[in-house]
């Protein structure tokens, strides 16, 4: 009879403190916060610190402040990817074991120098849909013995998913019912296509998973059922329903929302130090003055 009843809906906020939140967060934040309680659902924290160079306890503290700040309120124990490091090794392993990940030694300047001498010539070298090279793959042909010698010389490496091999794995289409849209209004049951980002990165040697791989992950061990984000994450999703897929893990309904632009008319970025919740809460700003700034 349990069975049979419907899942309470799950929907998480999960930034990387690396920086302060923006504007951009808060429409995140705030429209899972919204929909969960329209739910009746959970609304999670998740502190995605897989990259433990850059992510500092302070960024994080100041995460917590802005969103209690807003009225945001979730449930204890906050999730940390730094916590789970095993939960994505071990992922790996399995999709190694297949044959589905190969080991990749080539840097970003060897990369980079193979991609503007290729250009150079006139043609046009294959890209994501984020605009980055595909990886040349050149390391998928290596032999069994030739991958160990390779991974034996110390030299720096990344697992990358054999995406080739990984797409025949998939006997049916690929989609996901998008509940918001794409950059292009895309609502529906969506195609994926994950083949159009080439060989990516699922671990590094300084990070033991890609945020693709970790996501993933994270989104089925909390049962997460609604993944709101924004619509630079469109295409991405793409690569989530695969690993999905691979992994056998459950698939969730996906909301993409609209990205809040700077003065630039770019998106909001950390890196490019645009104003964060904490500046205008120390102007004198108001959370509500918040929710009318990101159009809610």
């Amino acid at each position: 009879m349990d069975e049979a009843l419907p899942k309470q809906p799950v929907f998480r906020f999960a930034p990387s403190p690396n920086g302060q939140l923006h504007l951009g967060h808060a429409l995140s934040a705030i429209l899972n916060f919204d929909m969960a309680r329209q739910e009746n659902g959970r609304f999670l924290l998740r502190i995605e610190d897989i990259d433990i160079t850059r992510c500092t306890p302070e960024y994080e503290a100041g995460i917590v402040e802005d969103l209690g700040w807003l009225g945001l309120t979730w449930e204890s124990p906050v999730r940390r990817q730094s916590e789970h490091f095993n939960l994505y090794r071990e992922a790996l392993g399995a999709l190694i074991d297949r044959g589905l990940v190969y080991p990749s030694f080539l840097t970003r300047g060897e990369i980079k120098a193979r991609v503007t001498a290729f250009e150079a010539e006139g043609a046009a070298w294959p890209r994501d849909p984020d605009g980055a090279p595909i990886y040349p793959g050149e390391e998928r042909s290596l032999l069994p013995m030739g991958r160990q010698q390779m991974l034996a010389s110390g030299k720096p490496h990344a697992w990358r998913l054999d995406m080739a091999k990984a797409v025949v794995q998939v006997m049916e289409p690929l989609t996901w019912r998008e509940m918001g849209g794409g950059p292009q209004g895309e609502t529906g049951m969506i195609t994926a296509d994950p083949a159009r980002w080439g060989d990516i990165i699922l671990s590094r040697s300084d990070a033991p998973s890609s945020y693709h791989l970790a996501v993933t992950l994270d989104d089925a061990e909390q049962a997460v059922t609604h993944i709101v984000r924004g619509q630079d994450l469109f295409h991405a999703t793409s690569v989530h329903r695969l690993l999905q897929h691979l992994l056998g893990l459950p698939e969730p309904l996906y909301h993409h929302h609209r990205l809040i632009p700077g003065e630039d008319g770019r998106k909001l970025s950390k890196s490019n130090r645009d104003t964060g919740i904490a500046a205008f809460r120390e102007a004198g700003k108001t959370p509500a003055d918040i929710r009318a700034m990101i159009g809610l």
